[in-house]
């Protein structure tokens, strides 16, 4: 039904073959794979992570090694912001997330993950007509290849380079609703990430019954509200003022309705450990152990 795997950007510094062998010696059978421009300068954490690199793009090997190992590719992931205020760098992400698409076709992969994108400082309504402008062409290439578009709803406003909107406009119901009017392909839909909804007040299992036939990836990741922090900043603080990202378990995600809501709606498709929580970040260990803990408490609402 449901195959568990994990993202891959938690995993920088090892290859792809490690990788790989690492999801199968503890029983994931999945992993979403990034594709940052194996070039790139993006210091955001976890950002600039390449695990297969589209513009050296070895199909063999790749389909070699996912058979060997017996893990499946879930997803092609890749999280610029394709509506940046630079232009020059908003085509390049827009036209790298094509070349990200056509490497899915040849890996029989079958959606491609990443942002809508934001210019952070103008309103919603002027984010929806470059929306309108610019993502017709990226949906039209994902036609084409016979491959989906997830879109994380990550708001992408944590701290003050993010500020006053963050750079992804698919944060909240009422956008995708937009969003999905003025772009109706079926190609488009949701990479979900229930934590996103907690930290701005908002149900995150609901939009699994009402987006259910949007729904092309999950991504597994909780969120702690520490309302004492809340009270004191408010909700129009920067976002990491008042709230932390944790493992599944950790936090504030309703896991057992979230799942229950997932079986409801009959979705069959990959979940993904997206492993952000700084308490974990102090060694390699460490990483080892946020992957592997959240593995463990989530085997139960599922069969490894």
């Amino acid at each position: 039904m449901l195959s568990l795997g994990f993202v891959s950007a938690i995993l920088a510094d090892y290859d792809l073959n490690s990788v790989l062998k690492f999801a199968s010696e503890h029983r994931f059978k999945c992993v979403e794979l990034m594709c940052w421009p194996a070039d790139n300068a993006d210091a955001r954490r976890y950002a600039g992570v390449t695990h297969i690199d589209v513009d050296n793009l070895n199909v063999r090997q790749i389909r070699d090694l996912a058979r060997q190992h017996g893990v499946q590719i879930s997803g092609l992931g890749y999280y610029p912001n394709p509506l940046d205020p630079d232009p020059e760098k908003a085509e390049f992400y827009r036209e790298h997330i094509k070349k990200i698409i056509r490497a899915a076709a040849k890996l029989n992969v079958p959606v491609v993950n990443t942002f809508i994108g934001r210019n952070p400082s103008l309103s919603m309504a002027d984010n929806l007509k470059l929306f309108a402008d610019h993502w017709p062409g990226i949906v039209k290439a994902a036609e084409e290849n016979n491959v989906k578009i997830g879109i994380e709803n990550c708001p992408m406003w944590f701290t003050d380079d993010e500020w006053p909107g963050g750079k992804n406009l698919a944060t909240t119901p009422a956008v995708w609703d937009r969003m999905f009017e003025i772009i109706p392909s079926r190609a488009l839909g949701l990479n979900y990430d229930p934590s996103h909804l907690i930290w701005q007040m908002m149900d995150e299992v609901r939009p699994i019954y009402d987006y259910r036939d949007r729904l092309h990836h999950i991504h597994l990741k909780d969120v702690k509200l520490y309302r004492d922090k809340l009270n004191r900043v408010g909700i129009m603080a920067n976002p990491l003022e008042y709230h932390s990202p944790k493992l599944p378990g950790l936090g504030d995600v309703r896991w057992r309705d979230f799942f229950a809501a997932l079986t409801d709606v009959r979705y069959r498709g990959p979940v993904c450990i997206e492993v952000e929580d700084k308490a974990y970040e102090g060694s390699f260990a460490d990483v080892q152990t946020a992957i592997l803990t959240a593995r463990n408490y989530l085997s139960q609402f599922l069969v490894l």
